[in-house]
């Protein structure tokens, strides 16, 4: 029993490694998971070396994500192969080589044997490699990086330089990117509403948002990034943005929410019709009754003000949709002083609003949110 298929050569500081492109279910032959044994071990799993423990939530994720239209893993799964088991072989086709790949026999002694779904070490790649065998999608064709008789120092180098070299992509820079998708998806909504709410001379917002993340250069007072704004949003459109991601791709249209469900995604009608620019201006007016009802508190930009800081946006996009039922169960757009003679109940006041009434964190936005429950009766 063997798995083989074509490679070239790479030569780099660290040594030699062989670069291919094998299918998924042949990868899993050389490097099944005994992922029942992993979930109760330390750190570092027997024959996976120095791979982590595998998450749950990421490998759901990851299986949801290769069901789509767009799935695409493009950089490599890394793995080392037991120089025992490995044979690399010229092939008349110029720079490239055929790797084969097997189980080690020994008849001297037995228990050095290595069955062949023990060959493989990954060092880089568990949990896409995971969330593929639970999707059960085995022509799935993965690049790779393969390592042939690499020690464990070296593995653990490899494995260290891989993850630690990576910089997460900022969440507002991810969501910007958005703006070049060709079809519609919640993401692309929310992206374009964050836009809106920075450039329009009527919103609240107006040159107070950070587009990438980072502060505007040449801009001053931008108190809440794109993220905070997309992440608060986008539990009203959608309950599951990928699968609606993917139906846009596939479809183009979305199926009508059942009316249970119109009490949690407020905003999803609106998407469903492609009827962004209400979404808009339900926030734009919601908003800009907050700001009616504590001007002094939302002028200020200092960090002693949390009014219009990531703390004060969560309490009040938490807020938004008992206040938006409050007024309709219909997709319909509430009106900025509908929402005014609401808000004005709450007695807080402007300077109320400082990191030592509403404490930085969850803690803060979630007594924000049961201050405006509380003090408009919604909370009965």
């Amino acid at each position: 029993m063997e798995v083989r298929f074509p490679v070239f050569s790479v030569r780099q500081p660290i040594g030699e490694f062989y670069v291919g492109v094998i299918r998924a279910d042949d990868l899993l032959r050389i490097c099944e998971f005994d992922y029942r044994r992993m979930q109760y071990k330390n750190e570092y799993a027997d024959y996976l070396g120095i791979q982590r423990k595998l998450n749950d939530t990421r490998i759901r994720d990851i299986k949801k994500y290769v069901g789509t239209v767009d799935a695409c893993f493009p950089t490599s799964i890394v793995i080392s192969i037991d120089e025992k088991c490995a044979t690399v072989e010229e092939t008349e086709r110029q720079g490239f080589m055929l790797l084969r790949i097997s189980e080690f026999v020994d008849q001297d002694a037995p228990e050095l044997s290595i069955p062949l779904d023990h060959v493989a070490t990954i060092i880089d790649g568990q949990h896409r490699l995971k969330g593929l065998e639970e999707a059960k999608i085995a022509d799935f064709e993965l690049s790779i990086s393969v390592f042939v008789g690499a020690d464990q120092a070296t593995e653990a180098s490899i494995f260290s330089t891989v993850n630690l070299a990576q910089t997460k992509v900022n969440k507002s820079l991810a969501y910007d990117l958005f703006d070049y998708a060709k079809t519609p998806s919640p993401e692309k909504t929310c992206h374009e509403i964050v836009v809106a709410l920075d450039k329009l001379s009527n919103s609240p917002f107006q040159g107070r948002i950070k587009r990438l993340g980072v502060r505007t250069e040449g801009r001053f007072g931008e108190t809440l990034s794109q993220a905070t704004i997309v992440k608060g949003l986008l539990p009203y459109i959608s309950k599951d943005p990928l699968s609606d991601r993917d139906a846009g791709k596939r479809f183009g249209f979305w199926e009508p929410q059942l009316a249970s469900s119109q009490s949690k995604r407020i905003f999803y009608e609106f998407f469903r019709r492609r009827e962004d620019e209400k979404i808009l201006a339900i926030v734009i007016n919601y908003f800009n009754a907050v700001r009616r009802k504590w001007p002094d508190a939302w002028k200020g930009t200092g960090r002693g003000n949390i009014i219009n800081r990531t703390n004060g946006f969560n309490g009040f996009i938490r807020f938004l949709r008992p206040a938006y039922l409050n007024f309709t169960t219909q997709p319909e757009v509430v009106s900025s002083d509908d929402f005014f003679g609401l808000i004005d109940q709450v007695k807080l006041r402007d300077e109320d609003f400082n990191p030592e009434m509403f404490l930085p964190g969850s803690s803060g936005s979630t007594k924000l949110y049961r201050i405006l429950m509380e003090q408009t009766g919604l909370a009965n």
